[in-house]
């Protein structure tokens, strides 16, 4: 049986030593070797050197779970729900192609932490002047304040809905899970993963009952799949589109992922940098595809229950679609299911947050915190605003916090995929591992894509905002 090592700080792995196994970084960097991502559990799970694919596809698991989480967090409920209930199955095509955007971009960052050995903070700061890395970090840390944002709102909607508690000591309830992080970090990176692949099978499991009571048609699912020029010629439908392509990349997952990546003990030669990506891109590519199943879920769970009744053109939030669903179904516990699947959610975009708050502080500050406090002070940014509404709007103005939130992502994004396009593309940063042509340009027209639509998305929302014409 294969056996995974958490290796200690007297390890040769723990820290990165210049070594035969470990290639010296391109020379395009300014600086040739930095205190290492993530430090307490950086190369602290084995890789074997020898043995079949099964075995090194096993010690790479876990890392593209961990990102995946991003694409389906609370934030992307709201956009799927209208989706389904007003459009059917026909936007089933956007969610796909955004995922094959979210696993193009999210194998550059990976790419870009296992030849580099360091994060995309790391990589900004490394690259930048040292204003406007600071600037490029208080950008990220609004980003993923609004993130965690998300995952309390999505929390403490699910808390409500499942024992009635009050919508402000929800919010309070998910700034315990400081301590969780706290205990599982002390006990292994292994057991982080291990939490969140538990709970991203609860979501599954839960939305999958509920999809087989729907009975949604296969033949319009499969349809579904495919794009029609309706979702571009019908206005409503291109906003809702626009809001599911749009909140594709979560920018934070970039910076998450070239540093967790780097928790694997590979060799650092060039052989042993090739295979790392190889694996590593099957594991990001697989768990992104699990992601794509959780966001088309919801969809059609929507569609299968709202499209075509007296809901389909209704706003239909978290609570109306928990409130709808089992009555619409004939199921008591459809509408339980559907929140567990969002408290798992929630929870799970919490652990994962908790990592990006410390990647960022320290790659472009090179500040270390205890990761508890790291947490504590990102929780408050987020615990403050959340239980004020909650206080005094309840869950209508929790939804409208949650949609701000997203839009706050949306402007960070450029931030983060331009960077890690430029990076990964410069032969003098990444050696013989830059993006090769197609690659590069394929790169670029995704991102400018993603941009273009978080752009026009922010200027529908301004002008829904201000009651422009």
């Amino acid at each position: 049986m294969l056996q995974y090592v958490a290796v200690t700080t007297s390890s040769p792995f723990s820290r990165p030593t210049p070594t035969a196994d470990r290639a010296p970084p391109p020379s395009g960097w300014r600086h040739t070797s930095l205190a290492p991502s993530l430090p307490e559990v950086h190369r602290s799970i084995l890789v074997p050197g020898g043995g079949g694919v099964m075995r090194k596809m096993l010690a790479f698991a876990g890392p593209g779970l961990m990102v995946a989480v991003g694409y389906m967090d609370p934030g992307n409920w709201a956009t799927d729900l209208q989706g389904g209930a007003q459009f059917g199955y026909t936007l089933l095509s956007v969610i796909l192609i955004s995922n094959f955007m979210a696993i193009l971009l999210q194998h550059l960052a990976l790419k870009l932490g296992i030849v580099t050995d360091r994060d995309l903070a790391q990589a900004c700061r490394d690259h930048s002047s040292k204003p406007w890395a600071i600037c490029q970090w208080i950008i990220c840390e609004i980003a993923i304040a609004a993130c965690d944002l998300a995952e309390v709102i999505g929390s403490a909607i699910a808390l409500n809905l499942l024992f009635h508690v009050p919508m402000v000591w929800g919010v309070a309830i998910t700034a315990l899970d400081v301590l969780l992080v706290l205990l599982l970090q002390n006990r292994g990176f292994r057991v982080v993963e291990c939490l969140v692949a538990s709970l991203i099978l609860v979501i599954g499991g839960c939305f999958f009952y509920n999809i087989m009571k729907a009975h949604p048609p296969a033949n319009a699912m499969l349809r579904g799949l495919f794009p029609t020029a309706e979702v571009v010629t019908n206005p409503k439908m291109l906003y809702v589109a626009i809001g599911i392509l749009g909140a594709t990349v979560m920018p934070h997952n970039l910076y998450l992922h070239s540093s967790i990546v780097q928790t694997r003990a590979y060799e650092r030669s060039e052989e042993g940098k090739r295979s790392a990506i190889k694996y590593a891109t099957i594991d990001s590519t697989v768990a992104l595809l699990f992601a794509f199943f959780i966001n088309a879920a919801i969809l059609v769970l929507a569609a299968a229950t709202f499209h075509g009744t007296e809901h389909a053109n209704e706003e239909l939030g978290v609570e109306r679609a928990y409130e709808l669903l089992s009555p619409a179904l004939g199921i008591p516990i459809a509408s339980t299911l559907f929140a567990v699947a969002l408290l798992a959610s929630g929870q799970n975009s919490t652990l994962t947050g908790t990592l990006a708050g410390q990647i960022v502080m320290e790659g472009f500050l090179n500040i270390r915190l205890k990761p508890w406090q790291r947490r504590l002070i990102t929780r408050l940014i987020a615990i403050v605003p959340a239980a004020i509404v909650a206080a005094i709007y309840g869950a209508k103005g929790t939804n409208q916090l949650l949609v701000l939130s997203q839009v706050i992502l949306s402007m960070q994004l450029p931030f983060a995929v331009v960077p890690l396009i430029r990076f990964t593309s410069d032969r003098r940063k990444m050696g013989g591992f830059a993006n090769s042509m197609w690659l590069c340009l394929l790169s670029w027209v995704v991102a400018a894509v993603i941009i273009a639509l978080n752009v026009w998305l922010l200027v529908r929302i301004g002008r829904d905002v201000f009651g422009a014409e």
